[in-house]
C-alpha cells in the first residue's frame, strides 16, 4: 500500500529493534524514508530496501518535514535534538516522539519545542516490535489535534490503530505508564506464580493453560471495576477485601514455606489490610486505588 501525501517523506531517528520496524513500515508504505542511528551499521538492511542513510542528525532532520524519534528515553532524545544545529534545522518542521518516558518529560519536550518553533506530537507504542506494520499494532498520540490530522496518513502507515487522546501533550505518556503498570505487575505475578508452582512440582508448561484462563477472566473484571472506581462505589459484593486479604495470606505462607520471596504479595496484602483497618473490609479491592491516591 502506498501512502500519498504532500510531504516529502519521513525521517526516523533511532534504529533499535523498534526504530527499524518503524522505518521498515514506512518503506513498505512507499514513503521516502531517511534514517539515522548513533551506532553505525544498523541501517544496512533498510538502505538495501530503499532508505536513505543520513550522515548526521542534522542531515536526517533536514531531509523530511516529519521526524519520528524512537530511542531509549528522553535523555537520549535531548542529546539528539537539543543541539543548536539540529534545533535550527527542525524549526518549522514536526517531531513525533514515540520514545517511552514519563508524562512530565513529554511536557518539558513540548515546551522546548514551542520555544524553538518546532511542531511537536508525543506518542506511545503499546504493542511489541513484530506488530508494527500489521493490523495488530496500537499507537497512542497526544498534542495539537490539527497537527495530528496533518500527519495522520503518514503515521497510519505504521499499521494498526491510532488514537489521538487529546491536546494535553502528556496524555499519551500517562496512558503508557498506567498500561505498562498493569503489564509489568502482571508479569511479576506470573513469574512469582511459576516459582511457587515449580516448588510444588508443577512445571511452567503445565501451569500455562490454567494461567491463560485466569487472564481471560480479567477483561470483564477491568470494565466493571473501572465503573466502581469512577462512581466511588468500590463494591465488594462478590469478593470483599477481607476475603481477598485471606487469599493473599495463603500465597505468602506457601511462598515463604518454600523460601520464595513474597515481597510483592506482602505489599498487596498490606494495602488490603490497611483498607480493612480503615473500616472498608466489605468493600472490593478497588478501594485500594483510593488508598493509594491519598496524599
Amino acid at each position: 500500500m502506498s501512502v500519498r501525501t504532500e510531504q516529502s517523506g519521513v525521517t526516523v531517528l533511532g534504529l533499535g529493534p523498534m526504530g527499524r520496524a518503524l522505518a521498515g513500515a514506512f518503506l513498505d508504505a512507499g514513503l521516502h524514508t531517511t534514517v539515522w542511528n548513533r551506532t553505525p551499521g544498523r541501517d544496512q538492511e533498510l538502505v538495501a530496501r530503499g532508505a536513505v542513510s543520513a550522515r548526521s542528525v542534522e542531515e536526517a532532520a533536514a531531509a523530511s518535514s516529519l521526524t519520528v524519534v524512537c530511542v531509549v528515553n528522553y535523555d537520549a532524545v535531548d542529546t539528539l535534538l537539543r543541539r543548536e544545529a539540529v534545533t535550527d534545522t527542525l524549526k518549522g518542521r514536526t517531531v513525533v516522539n514515540l520514545t517511552a518516558d514519563t508524562p512530565d518529560r513529554a511536557r518539558d519536550a513540548a515546551v522546548w519545542a514551542a520555544e524553538h518553533g518546532i511542531h511537536y506530537l508525543d506518542g506511545a507504542i503499546m504493542t511489541p516490535t513484530p506488530t508494527i506494520g500489521t493490523p495488530a499494532a496500537v499507537f497512542l498520540h497526544s498534542g495539537p489535534k490539527d497537527l495530528y490530522h496533518e500527519h495522520q496518513a503518514v503515521l497510519e502507515a505504521l499499521g494498526g490503530t491510532h488514537t489521538h487522546l487529546g491536546e494535553e501533550i502528556g496524555r499519551a505518556a500517562a496512558y503508557d505508564i498506567a498500561l505498562l503498570d498493569i503489564f509489568w505487575t502482571a508479569m511479576a505475578g506470573y513469574a512469582h506464580a511459576m516459582a511457587v508452582a515449580r516448588a510444588e512440582g508443577i512445571t511452567a508448561r503445565e501451569l500455562a493453560p490454567f494461567a491463560r484462563r485466569i487472564g481471560d477472566l480479567l477483561p470483564p473484571i477491568f470494565e466493571g471495576l473501572a465503573e466502581d472506581v469512577d462512581n466511588g462505589s468500590f463494591s465488594g459484593e462478590n469478593n470483599p477485601l477481607t476475603s481477598a486479604a485471606s487469599s493473599m495470606a495463603h500465597i505468602v505462607h506457601t511462598s515463604e514455606a518454600h523460601g520464595i520471596d513474597a515481597g510483592v504479595m506482602r505489599a498487596a496484602e498490606g494495602l488490603a489490610r490497611r483498607a480493612i483497618g480503615q473500616g472498608h473490609g466489605t468493600d472490593g479491592f478497588t478501594r485500594v486505588a483510593e488508598l493509594l491516591g491519598r496524599r
